[in-house]
């Protein structure tokens, strides 16, 4: 599998200096959803580089807009959603710890981001979930149980 972010795609992206990269830099930095034809196109262009034909992508589709984006535009939808299951506080201190720099990595923009995913992801998970294709993970284990746990899930592909 090649393993595309589509956060570090449009951190990437941003970084251009491009009017677009500029747009989604202000967008990231209130903690709202980027439009889903620019993480799409971004997300197509590295599958396409990667010369790879099996994807694990992380962070998309984050609402109802990405997911049909994604099936118009890729004309295909996935296997499977891996689902995290974590409490907030326990991400909100993972995410304030972790001293990357980054300029979403702090207490309002945090908030802004859990509203947001509860408000516009959640409603994707759930339809996935209907469809059977979430598969769980217990993320306030150890790394080593939810490595395992995520291998597990993986295990079909094969």
């Amino acid at each position: 599998f090649a393993h595309l972010s589509a956060g570090d795609l449009l951190r990437a992206h941003m970084k251009s200096g491009s009017p677009d990269g500029n747009m989604v830099a202000e967008m990231i930095k209130q903690g709202q959803i980027v439009p889903s034809e620019v993480t799409v196109n971004l997300l197509l262009d590295a599958m396409r580089a990667s010369g790879k034909d099996k994807f694990l992508i992380d962070g998309f589709p984050r609402n109802k807009e990405n997911r049909d984006a994604w099936e118009i535009t890729a004309g295909y939808d996935c296997d499977m959603v891996l689902f995290f299951d974590c409490p907030e506080d326990v991400m909100t201190q993972r995410l304030l710890g972790r001293n990357e720099g980054r300029t979403d990595d702090n207490i309002e923009t945090i908030k802004k981001r859990f509203k947001t995913f509860t408000d516009s992801s959640m409603p994707v998970v759930e339809y996935y979930r209907g469809l059977g294709k979430v598969a769980s993970v217990d993320a306030v284990a150890s790394p080593e149980e939810v490595y395992a746990s995520v291998k597990d899930h993986f295990a079909k592909f094969a």
